[in-house]
């Protein structure tokens, strides 16, 4: 049976991760708060975020602004968008 978490990012109860996806208490309350599918649909925007950006992860600066960004992606807040992004027409 699929574990299920109140996500914070939808609000509403959906399937959870399997693990938590960074160690320590960020970790888990990610694991214990956001749904699968709200950790999918980050992973797509920081990918965004990321090339359109031109971040550097080996940066420190770049990898605090993709983590505040997360934590505003998760909890519903405003966050950043891809500038320059248009995305494909269907």
């Amino acid at each position: 049976m699929t574990r299920t978490v109140m996500c914070r990012k939808y609000k509403e109860e959906l399937p959870g991760l399997e693990r938590p996806p960074y160690p320590g208490a960020k970790g888990e309350d990610i694991f214990n708060h956001v749904s699968l599918k709200a950790w999918g649909d980050w992973q797509k925007h920081q990918t965004l975020l990321i090339n359109e950006r031109r971040l550097n992860m080996m940066n420190i600066d770049d990898r605090k602004f993709i983590q505040g960004e997360m934590d505003k992606y998760l909890s519903g807040e405003e966050y950043a968008q891809a500038e320059g992004y248009v995305p494909p027409e269907k």
